[in-house]
């Protein structure tokens, strides 16, 4: 065996490796190694006890210290406590209190440079005030530098010591801040504010002998803040942390110190005595090597017998014991057949795998085969000849019927070998694994169900997918498939996609039920799909709404063509139980150029397109179709623009009353303003509600609008008063989609309108109905038949059935203004004429009309009292106060011309109340 040629006393490397090797040698630099060793242990004690003994000096150094710098500043901070103390029972202290308590506790052996009291965290207390002067009135919460250690204190209800920090009046210090709280009634405590205890560090360093000239030893000073753990070193070098100093720890409140010390100079090399200690160790050393040196040559002679001896018996030991516990611990039979003269050898452990007594005798091949399960037995024994036959390795799994009629599944494998005396043997082992074939038959059960199992799972999951892709109604793909479908979709393909959205389907779920809706959805699924061509895409993506992706090369008359037959095939009637639904379908078509096609988001961009034409075909009168085309990007994009603009200057105050005045029209006297709402637009000038009303109205801002102008008229109405004798009533539009809501009359409720001075009007393309409001009670009684829409109005509104002002005075705007987006040129206002005729006041010839008198007198007798006249465009509050005086004077000069007009005028001439000359027919009195 192997082990036995390595132990052979005669191998030649085995004899050379004995030759040199002499246990003398191996004890002597033992001895050797333990003197080297005993040695440097000494030379490292001597070291250590010197460093322990520079380290107690510099400790006690540290101690001196830190006890008086610990002292200096406890004493401070009681100072200042014991006036926190004061202030708590005397919280309306004033300065000269402050200071007299203040002067008395600091004295002159403290270290505190100044004293500050902040009741409510501003500081209204100093002392001393001299040098001080600029900190009186701080307030620490708008002071960045100080607030985070204010409100620390202020929180925790603790001190809070902080710094040092550089003064402004120069200087390093402490800050300490106290939090002072008082005692109120039920034994409840209030905040008070802080006191503030200035530290001068200088002062405070020199007093505890840190300066002193002879301090043996360097001291460092870090703070360490106890929350984030920081260090921050503030007196000394930060080099005595780094150098193994001694370190003490001072507890201030809300922050730590240490403080680190090394000896002046740095720590010594080395102790003095090295050498002499090194010169004993190696004297005794030399005692120590030579008598083992010289022993162990002697032993090293006898040893060498001894041990060949014993290392031959345990080997062959430690082989025993190895193959024993082997066979033990796996239950593994040995076995061995003598193929020559039959004989057959087991061990107990066969025998008990074979159910056979350790006493019985098993020396024969027919044991074995007798054992073997009939329906094994040719096979087992067939594998074991040929493994004889082929002078091979021997392996089979069989089952063997136990006596008791158990079945066992035994496992054997064996090789041939012949002996040293020439006769052939087979020898092999056995195990029982009848737990690993019941095992591997559980697995091949499990595996079984287990793929039976997966079918199932992957027929579920295709239905499940299948389900979340497409609609359990119309079986057509839903959003998620036609986002995934979109997306898969190649960056240079063609593609054009038609939102199709159902007009009335609303009006059949309401009066038909939803089996009548849901017949309706697949109706148009059915006709979509008919329509739709192989390679095309149909979805439902919406209640009424669905998608058709057209794939492929398509011109935009076989798209109108494709949309034509779909909106016709819709249009006709589908039976539903014993009537008809009939249901339109609006499109928007959308169509992918191939520059759009490369970006990411173009599936995304075109379903928007589509959604952004089919609301056009919606807003044209639904049941038809529409192309998305660049002009409708960029009239959404202009009207996204307004409708943030309009909102900007609803935020901005944008939006101004401008004020036109109205006239009786028979005496010419101004007899009302009506406020008209313009939008001084920060780019585009001054702009009528034709501009923006309908945009509003779309926004839902129209009645924000509306109270805007309300409000900014009251509040001119105000202003009137002060340079008007007699402001008449101001009349306000109201949008008309705000007729009908509830909370129109709610919405004036608050607001200051005196009885009689303000009228509504609510105005559309024909007429204005203009209401004048007076108590609340009047205001809500007037609007009480707004929700029916019947004659109960009009009793308590007041109808006036003239042409409307606010189109009117948007066109006349508009056409001042020579501007076509509503643009108002803004301009001086001008004298009053007849929105008819021009010809009220006269005209430019100075020729007096004859159909003047005829309509103001036709206007008098018919009661009609508040005729706006439109000469005069609409103006500013300041530009109308102005026009009034104006006019007031113009009036004064017409009533002196009419008491004595040949004086004033010329021949067949006077002048009217608007200084316009008006021509007199004398020859008949029917010109009077």
């Amino acid at each position: 065996m192997p082990s036995s040629t390595r132990t052979n006393p005669d191998r030649p490397d085995l004899a050379r490796f004995r030759a040199r090797f002499h246990f003398g040698h191996v004890a002597a630099a033992i001895a050797l190694a333990v003197t080297l060793a005993a040695g440097l242990f000494a030379e490292h004690q001597n070291r250590k006890l010197h460093e322990q003994s520079v380290r107690a000096e510099v400790n006690e150094q540290l101690g001196l210290v830190r006890a008086r710098l610990e002292g200096n500043i406890n004493g401070n901070l009681q100072l200042a406590r014991g006036l926190v103390a004061v202030i708590s029972t005397r919280p309306d202290i004033d300065q000269k209190q402050f200071a007299s308590v203040a002067r008395e506790m600091v004295g002159s052996h403290s270290q505190i440079r100044n004293l500050a009291g902040a009741p409510d965290l501003v500081i209204e207390l100093m002392y001393p005030i001299e040098g001080n002067e600029q900190a009186i009135g701080l307030d620490y919460r708008q002071n960045q530098d100080q607030r985070h250690d204010v409100m620390r204190a202020v929180q925790s209800g603790e001190i809070v010591l902080a710094g040092p920090v550089d003064l402004v009046q120069g200087g390093r210090a402490f800050i300490g801040r106290f939090p002072v709280f008082t005692e109120v009634e039920g034994g409840e405590e209030n905040f008070w504010g802080l006191v503030s205890a200035v530290v001068d560090v200088e002062e405070l360093f020199t007093d505890s002998g840190l300066y002193a000239d002879d301090l043996p030893v360097d001291i460092a000073i870090a703070g360490v803040d106890p929350q984030d753990r920081r260090h921050s070193v503030f007196f000394g070098s930060g080099a005595v942390f780094a150098d193994n100093p001694v370190v003490a720890t001072i507890a201030l409140p809300s922050v730590n110190w240490q403080v680190a010390a090394i000896p002046r100079g740095g720590w010594p090399a080395g102790p003095p005595n090295a050498w002499q200690v090194r010169i004993v160790v190696l004297i005794a050393g030399l005692l120590l090597v030579v008598p083992i040196f010289v022993a162990g040559r002697l032993y090293d002679e006898r040893r060498s017998h001894v041990a060949e001896l014993k290392r031959s018996q345990e080997q062959l030991q430690r082989l025993s014991h190895r193959l024993e516990l082997a066979l033990d611990a796996s239950k593994i039979g040995v076995w061995e057949l003598n193929l020559d003269t039959g004989a057959l050898t087991w061990d107990d452990r066969m025998k008990e795998l074979y159910g056979i007594a350790a006493e019985e005798e098993a020396a024969s091949y027919e044991v074995w085969s007798n054992a073997l399960h009939p329906d094994d037995r040719a096979q087992a024994e067939e594998e074991f000849d040929s493994a004889i036959a082929s002078n091979g390795a021997y392996k089979s799994e069989f089952r063997v019927a136990l006596k008791d009629g158990t079945i066992r599944w035994i496992r054997a494998i064996g090789a041939v070998h012949t002996n040293i005396d020439r006769y052939r043997y087979i020898m092999g082992v056995n195990w029982d694994v009848s737990s690993d074939v019941e095992l591997r038959k559980h697995l091949l059960a499990a595996k079984e169900s287990a793929e039976q199992r997966n079918h199932l799972l992957e027929d579920a999951r295709s239905q499940m997918e299948h389900n979340a892709l497409h609609d359990s109604l119309t079986g057509l793909p839903n959003r998620r498939y036609l986002d995934e479908w979109l997306s898969d979709r190649a960056a240079d393909e063609a593609l054009a996609l038609f939102h199709v959205d159902l007009d009335r389907f609303k009006q059949i779920n309401d009066t038909l039920g939803h089996a009548a809706g849901d017949e309706v959805l697949k109706h148009a699924a059915s006709v979509l799909k008919a329509n739709a061509q192989p390679g095309d895409f149909v979805a439902r993506i919406g209640g009424d709404e669905f998608v058709v992706a057209v794939s492929g090369e398509a011109d935009e008359a076989s798209l109108t063509a494709l949309a034509g037959r779909i909106i016709e095939q819709m249009r006709r009637p589908l039976p539903f139980e014993d009537t008809h639904c009939r249901c339109g379908v609006s499109i928007g078509i959308a169509v992918a150029d191939r520059q759009a096609a490369r970006r990411t988001d173009f599936a995304k961009r075109l379903l928007i397109d589509a959604d952004i034409a089919l609301y056009r075909a919606k807003r044209n009168g639904r049941d038809r179709f529409e192309f998305f085309s660049d002009e409708l990007r960029a009239e959404i994009v202009r009207t996204k623009r307004l409708s943030d603009a309009i909102l900007s200057g609803l935020e901005n105050g944008e939006f101004l009353p401008f004020f036109q005045p109205q006239f009786d029209a028979a005496t010419l006297n101004i007899v009302g303003v009506e406020a008209l709402a313009r939008w001084e637009h920060p780019a585009d000038g001054l702009l009528a509600p034709a501009a923006f009303l309908s945009i509003a109205e779309e926004l839902n801002v129209a009645k924000l609008i509306d109270r805007t102008i309300l409000e900014q008229a009251l509040f001119q109405c105000t202003r009137w008063k002060g340079g008007w004798d007699r402001y008449p009533q101001v009349s306000v539009n109201v949008s008309a989609s705000r007729l009908p809501t509830a909370d129109l009359i709610e919405s004036l409720s608050g607001l200051p309108i005196k009885p009689g001075s303000v009228s509504f009007s609510c105005s559309n393309r024909s007429s204005s109905t203009r209401a004048t409001m007076g108590s609340p009670q009047r205001r809500a009684s007037a609007l009480d038949g707004r929700r029916s829409g019947d004659r109960r109005f009009r009793h308590r509104i007041r109808i006036d059935q003239q042409p409307d002002p606010s189109a009117a005075d948007q066109a006349e705007d508009r056409s001042r203004a020579g501007h076509a987006d509503g643009r108002v040129q803004p301009r001086a206002p001008a004298r009053r004429r007849d929105h008819r005729d021009r010809s009220l006041a006269g005209d430019r010839d100075g020729r007096r009309r004859r159909g003047d008198v005829r309509t103001r007198g036709a206007a008098a007798g018919s009661g009609c009292n508040a005729l706006r006249l439109r000469s005069a465009a609409p103006m500013r509050s300041g530009d109308l106060i102005d026009f009034v005086r104006r006019e007031a004077g113009d009036r004064r000069l017409s009533r002196n011309r009419r008491a004595d007009p040949m004086r004033h005028a010329g021949p067949g001439r006077l002048r009217t109340a608007g200084s316009s000359p008006i021509r007199i027919v004398t020859r008949s009195a029917r010109t009077g």
